[in-house]
């Protein structure tokens, strides 16, 4: 049975939770006032719980505040994070703990703790907040309050710009079918195509081929209303195969899709080909729809000097290429040039539609120097001064530049990690990490979030971490961790809320900087999201940890004597016999929900590098410098013998940073992904896609909104992750809670 769920509500209304709001007291006297408190019990056990308690600050801003509650059977806080909370009798005092003192209108400051109980454990039923008993009601000031203050460390968002137009969801890309072909053996292909994340239920779909150009013929003898690929058996294969799909909506045919076309004589790869101009060597692809058409395109780096990025259509076709000019020369990977993109852990690029018109924009950090897609050249007196330049993803023309902040300008140029999130549950807005390096000692980090609306980009917030004890690390996650429909900014030792406020720091316990972390719905079994993450060099022996997502608590933690870099971790469901992810390093293959072992001898376990749902069933399988793997838990092995599916040299792939692959993510075909790499040339991408046949029936991992978010970002590349449990014995995905922009 699930622990119970108390939401502290105003009104009776036939729930069977309790609802208490109230007045706020702001540190100005007679502000207008509201609050809410969310108390949950996450976990309990004999004689013991753990419970969430979130405080929703619906009135004026407040710098400074305290909870208080009373226990009616006798239990104890034992443990507390994100507060400061002591206990005399019953009564309980939780104060906030410093960095989250300050809460914005319609903002919230989540705290949790571990407490014991005996007998019985019932909710608090009331609360007062800054000493005011919640009343459920915002009640008016009496005279024009003063404006409060924000933290130092925390400035108050700037006006936000215009918002995206209203809609049912989040706006997200309206994909086409995504058809794709590749020769699955000598004599069959698999045909494969998208379930969109909007489509009805019992939709089904008709599989139509074109042999040598004559007439399309239906090839599935009744409609497809399972997984979305077919095996086709009976194609020449000597002539051109030119596939489409028709959708079946209650018995009747729709438009048809747009077409793939499988050449003459085609190798027996899983492999689709895309023809790129020669030039130097590239390390990262980002995917968009930059012709409107509901397929990806390509946007790629060349790692020459001075830099470069270009941009191609789906088939091939160049579009445009930027010169990064010569303060991208620079490439050091910490302290590089003001136009420097794609070094260390750093990119500075992402590709998505910004303004939810229906085609995607590049996002760039710019500097002096810089060579648009148009010819047009940006200049500035000074090589330091960064700019963030959105580019028209056909052409590669400025559509709009605003300016980098200069808060850390002192320290020189700032390194950059771009992605995409939507901040406010319905636009997209482009978030900026940003990170110089102080003399030769510690580091600035700015956090900005910029909202582009076709004619100009407009910074929504900034957050500098000053000297606050906010471990970062080197990739970072965009994703609801709270289940509201609002992004929040995750680093791998804090979180910011989407209005630009820290939501917690995991410092307090024990955390410090690390190479990776992951956050997904990894324990069916739980409500929300969890988290896992590795350390390097920790003082305290700490090398990895799995933690509550939306609280920051750490679930479990595993420490070894010795300081020790860790500089691999992962996450995904590779064991079907028991429940959940299971997450690993290089201390053992545990099973995350659980903290047990998955395999008892802590020597065998796969390489911790990449993830990737690859096969037929809902396991996931492994990249690892160029091979496709798949664990096998009945027959265990050291990470050098995991059974081999796919080595992607056969196929003419060279692997990119770290071992890795250019980009990978579910661009083509069904809910399964794609990795592409490049040749030795850098003359053609080589995308992966597979070529095994599947009964799973799941919408597009590209309409789920923590996928697609993670598909912007880059930073040491780490696998992607739904926001619903994907894996051995899961449930159907709920319907995303998104719209689709116009094409």
């Amino acid at each position: 049975m699930p622990p119970p769920r108390i939401r502290i509500l105003a009104t009776a209304t036939g729930l069977a939770t309790m609802l208490a709001a109230g007045v706020l007291m702001a540190t100005t006297a007679s502000a207008a006032a509201g609050c809410r408190v969310d108390y949950t019990i996450t976990n309990q056990w004999q004689n013991g719980f753990g419970a969430n308690v979130t405080v929703t600050n619906l009135g004026d801003p407040i710098d400074g505040w305290t909870v208080r509650w009373s226990y009616s059977a006798g239990q104890a806080v034992t443990q507390a994070w994100n507060a400061t909370v002591t206990q005399s009798g019953s009564q309980v005092t939780a104060a906030d703990a410093g960095f989250n003192r300050g809460i914005a209108t319609n903002a919230s400051a989540p705290f949790g703790f571990n407490g014991s109980w005996t007998g019985s454990n019932p909710a608090p039923t009331s609360f007062t907040l800054n000493g005011t008993t919640c009343t459920g009601a915002t009640n008016p000031p009496a005279s024009s309050p003063a404006p409060s203050s924000p933290t130092p460390s925390s400035p108050a968002p700037s006006s936000p710009a215009p918002s995206v137009p209203a809609a049912s969801g989040r706006l997200m890309e309206n994909l086409g079918r995504g058809v794709v072909a590749v020769r699955a053996s000598s004599t069959s292909v698999l045909v494969s195509w998208r379930l969109l994340g909007l489509d009805p239920a019992g939709i089904g779909f008709n599989v139509y081929r074109s042999t040598g150009g004559a007439a399309e013929v239906k090839i599935n003898a009744s409609v497809l209303t399972g997984g979305t690929n077919l095996t086709d058996t009976t194609a020449n294969l000597a002539q051109t195969n030119t596939y489409r799909v028709r959708p079946v909506v209650s018995g009747a045919e729709q438009a048809p899709s747009g077409p793939f076309t499988l050449k003459a004589n085609n190798a027996a790869e899983p492999v689709v080909r895309v023809p790129l101009r020669a030039g130097g060597a590239v390390k990262f692809v980002w995917t968009g729809d930059l012709d409107g058409d509901g397929e990806y395109d390509y946007v790629i780096d060349r790692q020459t000097s001075p830099q470069s990025i270009e941009a191609y259509r789906g088939n091939g076709q160049f579009l445009w290429s930027a010169n990064l000019g010569p303060n991208s020369t620079n490439q050091d990977n910490i302290e590089g040039g003001s136009s420097v993109i794609d070094v260390g852990h750093n990119d500075g690029v992402t590709v998505y539609d910004l303004d939810s018109d229906g085609r995607a924009e590049v996002a760039l950090r710019i500097a002096n120097g810089v060579r648009f897609g148009n010819g047009t050249t940006f200049t500035n007196a000074d090589d330091n001064r960064q700019f963030i330049a959105i580019l028209d993803g056909m052409t590669g023309a400025p559509r709009a530049t605003a300016p980098v902040p200069a808060d850390y300008l002192a320290d020189g140029p700032l390194m950059a990690r771009f992605g995409v999130g939507h901040l406010d549950g319905t636009g997209p807005s482009l978030v900026a990490y940003m990170k110089n390096r102080i003399g030769n000692g510690g580091f600035n980090l700015m956090f900005t979030a910029w909202r582009f609306t076709g004619s100009a980009l407009t910074m929504q917030w900034k957050f500098l971490r000053g000297n606050q004890n906010l471990p970062d690390g080197h990739n970072t996650r965009v994703i609801d961790v709270d289940g509201d429909g609002r992004d929040e900014i995750a680093e791998i030792g804090f979180v910011l809320n989407g209005d630009g406020r820290l939501r917690y720091s995991l410092a307090s316990q024990g955390v410090v900087h690390g190479d990776r972390f992951h956050i997904a719905k990894m324990d069916p079994n739980r409500a929300g999201l969890q988290g896992y993450a590795v350390q390097q060099d920790n003082a305290s022996g700490l090398r990895e940890y799995y933690y509550d997502a939306s609280t920051g608590q750490i679930l479990w933690k595993h420490t070894e004597p010795g300081v020790g870099d860790v500089g691999r971790g992962m996450a995904g469901d590779i064991d079907a016999r028991y429940p959940g992810y299971e997450v690993w390093s290089f201390s053992g293959l545990y099973n995350g929900p659980t903290n047990r072992l998955a395999e008892p001898d802590t020597g065998l376990a796969p390489w911790p590098q990449l993830g990737l749902w690859w096969d037929g069933d809902t396991m996931m399988e492994l990249l690892n410098a160029g091979k496709i793997e798949k664990w096998n838990p009945a027959a265990p092995t050291a990470s050098g013998s995991v059974p081999r599916l796919v080595s992607t040299w056969n196929f003419g792939a060279v692997t990119a940073a770290q071992s890795g692959p250019t980009f990978s993510g579910d661009i083509l075909g069904d809910w399964r992904e794609e990795v592409v790499y490049t040749n030795a040339a850098f003359n053609e991408l080589i995308i992966f896609t597979t070529n095994v046949p599947s009964g799973t029936r799941l919408y597009t991992l590209a309409h789920n909104p923590a996928y697609r978010n993670a598909m912007t970002f880059k930073g040491y590349m780490q696998s992607h992750h739904v926001d619903y449990y994907l894996g051995a014995g899961m449930s159907t995905p709920p319907r995303p809670a998104i719209a689709y922009t116009p094409r």
